[in-house]
């Protein structure tokens, strides 16, 4: 059976509706609580309950009151921080506050053309080697271009500014490590769009290379040593030991312009990052992008697809996307 308030209780809660009336119409926020609740045609009554929040006196010793729960802290959209490994973020809009909305049209076959070249020395000879600067602007060869909306890690895994990334990760495991925080690997053409942007820059931070900017065509170290998986690795001194001999990976972030468009860092150079082939049968699935810290391709468009989906290096590393909300 329902317990009937006491006639006294009533007038008190009036009192108290009352007194938080005054001050809400003194805030102007009473306007539009009551056009809330004149809709539901119960003013007194919603007017009540709205100011019993936060407003009513202390109760007296002899009454229990439950205790209301904490509000849940809000996280703020800029924030870089991630939830512990198996814990899906908690999403601030479109995507959760360690992704970053990558949202625009993508143009699938563009144009550029090499305007000046590095050039190295082999056998005493000059030749080629990168395109240092790009013809401006891009051209789209496309009639109409492909809508892409999705999310994207701010930095590579483990999505930390600051932080080392991960390396001698295999795609399958890299695709693993998403799927267990509720994301996915980025598909080929999601992040050369996040990369290039709409303007169809060659490298993430415009048209011209420059090592100054994101951390690419450092000293090529050649590979002495047989290295285990990542894990293992740390565990055993040998393999930790060479890995520092040929480890030029930066903290992530630490090249503050090396950025794209939508606010994602290092996607060219750094590490290499591991990519979603879409449609392909398994063991043609894996792909890496981006380049790495070597005097590689280090541009937006290029990818690596000889690779197994259970090889992994020192210089690879991956990063997640997911839907857009």
């Amino acid at each position: 059976m329902a317990t009937q308030a006491h006639p006294m209780h009533r007038v008190l809660r009036a009192q108290r509706a009352a007194k938080c009336f005054a001050a809400r119409k003194r805030s102007g926020k009473v306007r539009a609580l009551l056009g809330r609740c004149f809709l539901l045609g119960a003013a007194f009554a919603c007017l009540t309950t709205a100011c019993s929040d936060g407003s009513r006196p202390a109760p007296s010793s002899s009454v229990s009151a439950p205790a209301s729960p904490a509000p849940a802290p809000s996280a703020s959209p800029s924030s870089s921080a991630t939830s512990p490994e198996g814990a899906p973020q908690a999403s601030v809009g479109p995507c959760p506050a360690d992704m970053r909305l990558v949202d625009g049209d993508w143009c699938k076959n563009a144009s550029l053309t090499c305007l000046a070249w590095n050039e190295v020395n082999v056998a005493g000879k000059a030749e080629r080697n990168q395109c240092r600067l790009y013809r401006e602007p891009a051209t789209c060869l496309d009639k109409a271009r492909v809508p892409m909306r999705f999310c994207m890690d701010t930095f590579e895994w483990p999505n930390e500014k600051g932080e080392v990334p991960r390396n001698l990760t295999s795609w399958q495991e890299a695709k693993d490590l998403c799927e267990g925080l509720g994301k996915r690997l980025c598909t080929d053409e999601e992040f050369t769009f996040a990369c290039e942007g709409e303007a169809m820059r060659p490298h993430v931070h415009g048209f011209t290379r420059d090592p100054q900017i994101c951390s690419y065509d450092r000293e090529y170290r050649p590979r002495t040593f047989n290295f285990l998986k990542h894990d293992a690795c740390l565990a055993d001194e040998p393999c930790r030991a060479a890995l520092a001999v040929i480890d030029q990976r930066l903290p992530s972030g630490s090249m503050p312009r090396c950025v794209s468009d939508h606010g994602v860092y290092d996607l060219n150079g750094n590490v290499n990052e591991w990519v979603e082939l879409p449609g392909r049968g398994f063991s043609k699935r894996a792909g890496l992008k981006g380049g790495w810290w070597g005097p590689v391709r280090d541009r937006c468009r290029p990818i690596t697809t000889f690779h197994g989906e259970s090889d992994f290096g020192y210089e690879v590393g991956f990063r997640c996307c997911k839907a857009a909300g």
